[in-house]
């Protein structure tokens, strides 16, 4: 039997491998069926970040659920960077407009944390990880970055764990532009996170706190002042292209 095609991509939690049996939920099975219309026998593309890319065929498809056989790999599993996003939540649309976006752009954690000006008090973390998965499935990449529980500034500052470097974009002015920061790494990515305040910006004495510690760095992004979401992701495609895949040609 010829393998099917496949051009849209759906993210799994089974292992993958020849033969593999995977079921899907009913909200994936609604996806398949109702949404792109496809059939028993059709091709799916299917990812589970750890096993690569694999070209699925739908053996059973009903409003209950559905079920695939895996068929063969279509790309193994690269590691992805080791950069991770730290934010201040932020109101609904934004914050899922970030989930997105920073999926697309390659972080590997999504990290919730209440600074002084949070006004955000709940996060709603099943969303995140929704947000998170489709922008995965859409952007081609091979995993979906960890979405972690939301802790305090205390308590992420008191657990950071050693060896990862934090950039903190700091819009009062106090810190080095960041692309001279990531140029002083001379091409070689560390473990790194960037973390990025709420609406109100970080609080002076959090700001301080901050640069007193070693492991991070305060950082500038320019003469204007960025909204949280948009310095979130500015930051972000600064590291990736200075530091990042970004520097590589698209996957084979």
């Amino acid at each position: 039997m010829a393998s099917p095609k496949a051009e849209k991509r759906l993210f799994v939690e089974a292992d993958l491998c020849p033969s593999a049996a995977v079921p899907l939920s009913a909200k994936q099975a609604h996806y398949l069926g109702t949404v792109l219309r496809l059939r028993a026998g059709a091709g799916i593309a299917v990812f589970n970040g750890r096993d690569g890319e694999w070209l699925a065929r739908i053996e059973t498809l009903n409003k209950n659920g559905a079920t695939l056989a895996a068929v063969e790999r279509r790309r193994k599993q690269i590691p992805e960077p080791d950069l991770w996003l730290v934010f201040a939540p932020i109101k609904r649309a934004p914050i899922d407009f970030l989930a997105q976006k920073a999926t697309e752009l390659g972080v590997s954690r999504l990290w919730p944390v209440f600074t002084r000006n949070t006004q955000v008090k709940r996060v709603n973390l099943a969303r995140l990880r929704a947000n998170a998965i489709e922008a995965a499935e859409q952007c081609g990449r091979l995993g979906v970055p960890e979405v972690a529980e939301p802790v305090s500034l205390e308590r992420l500052i008191a657990d950071w764990p050693p060896g990862r470097r934090l950039l903190v974009p700091d819009e009062t002015g106090g810190g080095r532009p960041l692309a001279e920061v990531l140029s002083a790494a001379d091409g070689k990515a560390q473990p790194c996170a960037i973390l990025t305040g709420p609406e109100g910006g970080f609080a002076r004495s959090e700001l301080d706190e901050l640069g007193n510690l070693a492991f991070v760095s305060r950082v500038g992004l320019g003469p204007r002042i960025l909204r949280a979401d948009t310095a979130a992701l500015a930051a972000l495609a600064c590291w990736q292209a200075l530091l990042g895949d970004w520097r590589h040609g698209p996957p084979g």
